[in-house]
């Protein structure tokens, strides 16, 4: 980016930038080189009026502002490729979707040529998902190698952290007060019972026992992911199929995951191949909570050693008093119930407020859950204990 050791200059030059337009704009700064291509990749998609139908170029025969992609999949490429010289991956990826909401582009994405120019990340993931029904054969190829590397990516960042931090909330949900003498894990009982060293003795005098749960050894808990997948819900979709294929990898654990909308899947047989799970969902459609939570409910074996984490936005279709019903009959049984909002980095999205206060009422508050989040919760459900809920002010 070119820059100006004049701060007036450069002041004047940024101002230029984000207004946009001919000329000088009211500026008096004159863009050239790097900074008019930069322009120029702004105006295309940023410069498009909301009545404007795009591919009229970047000026219309009255001089108003209208966007310049058209609707030419090579015209597009290029201009993917001109943000990629000029702008990070994260203003990339913004300036995506940007042009896929205000421009329609989705259907330029079905190209295979189109794919390979796109910077992937999880918000592209969700619309080709939403594009799966309509995408020729000959594309398909190209987008599961895309959501391959966004998964790849995602399970590199996630899976590490999660199996630590599950692997120790199920060892200590596991222990016992009362070990055999080989199972005593002597230096958590040394700890817990600090207050009753003899300094006389020199010795500790142990009134509590604390044993290796051996959580590794046999399946420990049972977790059940039911995932709303109408459209809203894309992004959380995405990252929900990755933590289930981590949990699915953890021998202390028996996972099942379930996707929604006013039909039922049950995907747990795709958990090993987190791309086949995600091709398998069906993004878009109405919401049927209720019809969802009573499959999860037929599957429950073991209520006291199970977790239901039920990811959506609460906008319940199906019948709300049976909905309800179906929660307090679970965590009645034992079960530890989560609701979460939504799985993703964008906070609190919007959502039924009603069925939420109904939830919190009984005892399961809902909340959104950015990723690195997500396996302290589940720690935290393991063992029984208050969900580590953020500030939901803060999210908004």
């Amino acid at each position: 980016m070119t820059t100006t050791t004049d701060p007036a200059a450069e002041r004047l030059r940024r101002w230029r930038l984000v207004l946009g337009g001919a000329g000088a704009d009211g500026t008096g700064r004159e863009l050239r080189g790097r900074d008019a291509a930069m322009d120029g990749a702004l105006e295309s998609l940023y410069g498009q009026r909301p009545h404007q139908r795009p591919g009229r170029g970047a000026r219309d025969g009255g001089g108003t502002r209208a966007a310049g992609l058209g609707a030419s999949a090579p015209q597009v490429a290029r201009w993917l490729g001109d943000i990629r010289t000029y702008f990070p991956s994260s203003v990339v990826q913004v300036m995506q979707r940007d042009a896929i909401d205000r421009l329609g582009l989705s259907a330029l994405l079905l190209e295979p040529e189109m794919l390979e120019a796109v910077e992937a990340d999880v918000h592209l993931v969700g619309t080709l998902l939403s594009l799966n029904k309509v995408m020729p054969e000959t594309t398909k190829e190209t987008a599961r190698a895309v959501v391959r590397k966004v998964v790849a990516e995602l399970e590199k960042r996630l899976a590490a952290r999660t199996r630590a931090t599950l692997t120790g909330a199920l060892d200590r949900a596991a222990r016992t007060s009362r070990p055999r003498h080989r199972a005593i894990d002597w230096n958590r009982t040394i700890r817990a019972n600090l207050k009753h060293y003899l300094p006389e003795h020199g010795t500790v005098v142990p009134e509590r026992l604390i044993g290796y749960g051996r959580a590794a050894q046999s399946t420990k808990k049972d977790v059940v992911l039911c995932i709303d997948q109408s459209g809203s819900m894309a992004a959380s979709v995405v990252y929900a199929s990755v933590f289930g294929a981590v949990l699915a990898s953890m021998r202390a654990l028996d996972t099942r995951l379930v996707v929604f909308d006013t039909a039922v899947a049950d995907l747990t047989d795709h958990l090993d191949d987190p791309v086949d799970l995600l091709f398998g969902t069906q993004l878009g459609g109405g919401t049927d909570i209720n019809r969802a939570l009573a499959y999860c409910q037929s599957r429950i074996r073991r209520p006291a050693d199970t977790v239901v984490v039920l990811v959506s936005d609460l906008y319940e279709g199906g019948i709300r008093d049976e909905m309800l019903g179906r929660v307090a009959a679970m965590k009645a049984s034992g079960v530890q119930f989560v609701t979460l909002l939504a799985l993703s980095d964008e906070g609190a999205p919007a959502y039924d407020r009603e069925h939420a206060a109904a939830l919190a009422a009984l005892g399961a508050p809902a909340f959104a859950c950015t990723p690195e989040l997500f396996p302290e919760v589940m720690a935290a459900a393991l063992e029984k204990r208050p969900l580590p809920i953020p500030d939901m002010a803060e999210q908004r």
